[in-house]
């Protein structure tokens, strides 16, 4: 398709801060881009302008031909007075939509949990969001500009979503722009990264993992640049220091040869050392839970567990929202007693929950940072080496003007960051983490992770991040229907289990419709009928997908060709005016065999 759209000089500039200095880029027909940068670095502003949301206050951005562009932003344009139903398809008669295989798809994936009449001012912001996104992807668009578009999904919802971008359009066509803290996610869409920082925009070749190894290079060849200059000019100075003697010798420089990039993964975790160090913070127990047992009146969200948590374990939590995953680390930390079963902690446990919504900091938003560190030790113990709490906050990205900041001015990122430093700051031998990356960006969730890595301890995590559940854990444990179920497959194991569950409900809504038709005296199908109808329907919708491709590419044909050539353009015209007859035909017989099935 070649270029789409292209950016020329652009730059923005806000009253306290140049955000992009003359930024040339484009963006072309088969681009899958995933961007990243420090948070506060302008990788929201820069889709913004390439969306023609915000003007930029030099250079130009120029479509080619007239793109379409779908954007989900930070924030939705919902009608809240209007259903969940309207936000989605509109005024679209049912037979209209219900024929079209990507919306339902696209439906199931996101909000089957939320009634089809609902009110979007009803639902709560994670609701919102997912309907969003909804409405946005059942559309065809050239350009997709997506903003951090795995919030408020579950791992299954986010793997379905990465499935979808891959497929949804053919190679060479469309263009795909992804902010995203995900890297799992990145590595699995993405076939070219670009970094925001500094006021420039650098492209890398290849998903996150490539990019990381690019990025290191890069910074290796920087800094061996930087050492050069400085040895340059100390040899310099002390040159010019002796005199015009000296000077009429020609110097000799002896430059340090540049360090060779190193090639090998970092170091595995030492499991058993950490293991032995916990064991001797911790002694032999930590969390025994027998039969505990959780509801909420007539809800069950935790039903009989029975686990054992011992010392240096390391074990993600994964589930659907909604199953009691937080009720269960809540448990843990003493904060909710369960409404049977019990609940046996080790005499030598300190716990510490890191909670969603950073109510540890509460009590402190009205004081300054380093009002706050200077309550805590001034030193702490990381990765066995002893660093002050100064120098580990400047590793988690805070620069010094920020010890005067009020904790309440912080950003979400900030906040995430200090907090997770004074977890650590008061010595647990326990950490419980509820969805700790949230907030953070893709350089400060790798930060976090090298701190939590070595840590030793027991750690019990929850999150929806796939990498960092498989980083900095060593066992995964599945809520399913109130009881955990241990993962020795790891996330795969509890994707394959949710896709089994789902195919599994279908057959049961599938004879429950048949019980009904055949109460209501109508024929139900047979096995054997109903195994034919849906193979048909199946077929029909692969015709369908393609006739569409076929209808889009020729209308697509029909705007870039010469409108002085009537021929030609009588020759489109005919062709797609056939291939609408024929989809007209599918969609029918589709609507008929949905009939037979009831669906």
């Amino acid at each position: 398709m070649g270029v789409l759209l292209s950016a020329k000089d652009v730059s923005v500039e806000f009253p306290a801060k140049k955000v992009f200095s003359q930024v040339t880029l484009g963006v072309n027909g088969g681009d899958r881009i995933g961007i990243v940068g420090r948070n506060g670095d302008g990788k929201t502003t820069l889709l913004r302008v390439l969306a023609g949301g915000y003007a930029p206050d030099g250079g130009e951005v120029i479509p080619k031909g007239s793109p379409t562009i779908g954007v989900l932003g930070q924030a939705d344009a919902l009608d809240s007075r209007g259903t969940v139903r309207h936000a989605v398809v509109g005024e679209a008669p049912e037979y209209t939509w219900a024929a079209d295989r990507k919306l339902r798809e696209t439906v199931r994936a996101l909000i089957s949990d939320i009634p089809w009449e609902a009110l979007v001012g009803e639902l709560s912001g994670g609701q919102r969001r997912r309907v969003d996104l909804a409405r946005l992807l059942i559309q065809d668009w050239d350009i997709l500009m997506l903003d951090e578009p795995t919030n408020h999904l579950d791992m299954r919802a986010i793997a379905w979503l990465a499935g979808h971008l891959k497929d949804r359009w053919q190679k060479n066509a469309g263009a795909l722009l992804v902010i995203t803290h995900d890297r799992w996610f990145l590595d699995e869409v993405a076939l070219s990264m670009w970094e925001v920082h500094d006021g420039v925009v650098e492209s890398f070749e290849g998903g996150f993992s490539a990019y990381v190894q690019q990025r290191v290079e890069r910074d290796r060849i920087a800094q061996v640049t930087e050492e050069r200059r400085q040895n340059m000019m100390r040899k310099e100075l002390a040159w010019l220091s002796r005199g015009a003697r000296a000077r009429a010798t020609k110097p000799k420089f002896h430059l340090k040869a540049a360090r060779e990039l190193v090639a090998n993964d970092p170091p595995l975790r030492d499991t058993l050392e950490l293991r032995r160090a916990a064991i001797t913070r911790l002694g032999k127990q930590v969390f025994e839970l027998v039969g505990v047992t959780v509801r909420y009146g007539d809800r069950t969200v935790l039903d009989g567990i029975d686990w054992l948590v011992g010392p240096g374990d390391r074990f993600g939590i994964l589930g659907e929202n909604g199953t009691g995953k937080t009720t269960l680390l809540h448990i843990l930390s003493g904060q909710l007693s369960p409404t049977a079963g019990r609940v046996k902690t080790g005499r030598t446990v300190k716990a510490v929950l890191l909670s969603q919504q950073l109510a540890e900091l509460e009590d402190v938003a009205g004081d300054r940072v380093r009002e706050v560190l200077g309550r805590h030790k001034t030193r702490l113990t990381v990765d066995g080496k002893s660093v002050t709490t100064a120098k580990l906050l400047e590793r988690l990205g805070f620069a010094r003007e920020h010890l005067q900041s009020f904790v309440r001015d912080l950003s979400g990122g900030q906040k995430r960051r200090l907090q997770l430093l004074l977890t650590l700051a008061d010595e647990p031998n326990v950490l419980i983490l509820d969805e700790p990356g949230n907030d953070m960006d893709t350089d400060m969730l790798a930060v976090m992770e090298d701190l939590l890595d070595t840590w030793p301890g027991t750690l019990l995590l929850v999150s929806h991040d796939r990498h960092l559940t498989e980083r900095i854990t060593d066992s995964q444990f599945a809520l399913l229907d109130g009881r955990l179920r241990h993962l020795p497959g790891g996330v795969d194991e509890y994707l394959d289990i949710l896709a089994q569950r789902a195919e599994a409900q279908g057959a049961a809504q599938d004879a429950a419709q048949a019980e009904e038709q055949a109460a209501q005296g109508r024929p139900a199908l047979s096995g054997g009928e109903a195994y034919q109808a849906k193979k048909q329907i199946a077929a029909a919708e692969r015709r369908m997908a393609a006739l569409e491709r076929q209808r889009e590419a020729l209308m697509r044909d029909m705007d870039a060709a010469d409108p002085s050539d009537y021929l030609a353009l009588g020759e489109l015209q005919d062709r797609l005016q056939d291939t609408q007859a024929r989809l007209t035909k599918e969609e029918d017989a589709w609507m008929e065999l949905s009939e037979r099935l009831d669906l």
